[in-house]
């Protein structure tokens, strides 16, 4: 067996790294944003029997070019860039670091926040061109306003804390989260996502994207909000229609975004969002620190040597445990 494990991007953190080279492995990166065709060379060539997932989509012509490949590690939460049914089909789980970069992403959804409401960067900008723009300023505090959380998750709950001490009030839509997760946050339970839109002059997603909830934050979605509202996206792009939230912040009903992810990525450079100062824009960094990375990246990898050495693996950390299941395909060992 190869003693090889794919890493799809350049870089990952030493610690990470050096937990690779202590079981006796090695690392071998694609180039960032690889292709299909570039990532399957890699696998073949190398012939590794792990990969740490970062950039890049996996699909089923890629784990077609790697039938030794044992398993999937995501450098992170975010899976829609692996095609779940395929790794399934041939028995390779794929595994999340469940999460270990939910502070870093927590405090990046609040700096977007704080960036958005308080229009730092116009104000910046002005500033720098020789604009003194105090009088007539009327700024807003957000202190009282209501932070509404789509998807009740680890990085969701830190967001919930940190907006908690801002004093904003929590309200929240997750069908799959129990009630005692929304009872241990403090967050109210909305019924449905409608009601919920109605009550959020904030509104946070840190939800997965499956074909569910693409394109969820759509006109209708946003019409429902309250005039003057602000959007913050740390989770995926294709959550939102571009276009329509484009129009919402332009009719004045949304008041602005702050947006750390695309719907496709990196965005095109004539994109329409930047040309609109009323959106922050980051280029998918909210998770990019150096305490997350050593700690999704140690994470990841040793994902892989728990499956690669048999050990046991927490069920929250597979992401694709019920495909495994349906195809009846072998599964690593599941803690009880």
């Amino acid at each position: 067996m190869s003693q090889k494990i794919l890493v799809t991007g350049p870089d990952l953190d030493p610690a990470a790294a050096k937990l690779v080279a202590d079981h006796g492995y090695e690392t071998v990166h694609t180039p960032a944003y690889a292709d299909s065709a570039v990532i399957s060379e890699h696998l073949r060539s190398s012939g590794a029997v792990g990969i740490v997932s970062r950039m890049g989509r996996l699909d089923a012509s890629v784990m077609d070019a790697a039938p030794q490949l044992r398993v999937i590690s995501k450098h992170g939460v975010g899976v829609d860039n692996i095609d779940l049914d395929a790794a399934a089909m041939r028995g390779i789980p794929v595994l999340v670091a469940t999460g270990a970069n939910a502070t870093s992403v927590a405090e990046h959804a609040i700096a977007l926040l704080l960036a958005s409401v308080k229009r730092l960067l116009p104000l910046d900008a002005g500033l720098r061109a020789g604009r003194w723009e105090k009088p007539g300023f009327a700024g807003r505090e957000i202190a009282g306003s209501t932070m509404g959380l789509v998807g009740l998750g680890a990085i969701a709950q830190a967001t919930g804390r940190m907006a908690k001490g801002l004093g904003l009030n929590l309200v929240g839509y997750d069908p799959f989260a129990p009630d005692a997760a929304f009872e241990v946050a403090g967050v109210r339970r909305c019924v449905s996502l409608e009601k919920m839109l109605a009550e959020a002059n904030v509104l946070s997603l840190h939800c997965p994207l499956t074909d569910q909830t693409r394109g969820m934050l759509n006109g209708e979605a946003l019409a429902r909000m309250p005039a003057g509202s602000y959007v913050v996206n740390t989770a995926r792009g294709g959550l939102i229609d571009e276009a329509a939230l484009l129009e919402s912040i332009r009719t004045g009903h949304i008041a602005g975004a702050g947006l750390d992810t695309f719907a496709v990525e990196p965005p095109a450079a004539d994109h329409p969002f930047f040309s609109e100062p009323r959106i922050v824009l980051t280029p998918h960094i909210g998770g990019v620190t150096k305490q997350a990375g050593a700690r999704v990246g140690v994470q990841a990898v040793r994902g892989i040597f728990q499956v690669l050495e048999g050990q046991s693996v927490a069920p929250e950390r597979i992401a694709n445990r019920k495909q495994l299941a349906a195809f009846a395909a072998p599964l690593a060992k599941v803690e009880e």
